[in-house]
């Protein structure tokens, strides 16, 4: 009694359709990309600038906590 050999399958033909991203898997990334960095490089524009930041409010409260 012998044991069947597995054939191995064809590999994928390359440069077919299946390989190419549409225009906005690029456009998106990018356009968020550069939408951050406005932000970041002008943050008095952002609407939500106004106050004091979050980030510090939560490191007070945390250290406060802490020393107790």
């Amino acid at each position: 009694m012998s044991a069947r050999t597995r054939t191995r399958p064809h590999p994928a033909p390359r440069g077919g359709v299946g390989n190419r991203l549409p225009w906005w898997a690029l456009a998106l990334p990018a356009l968020a990309f550069v939408t951050l960095l406005v932000l970041i490089s002008h943050p008095a524009d952002a609407q939500a600038a106004t106050g004091e930041p979050a980030l510090s409010l939560i490191l007070e409260r945390a250290h406060q906590l802490m020393a107790r």
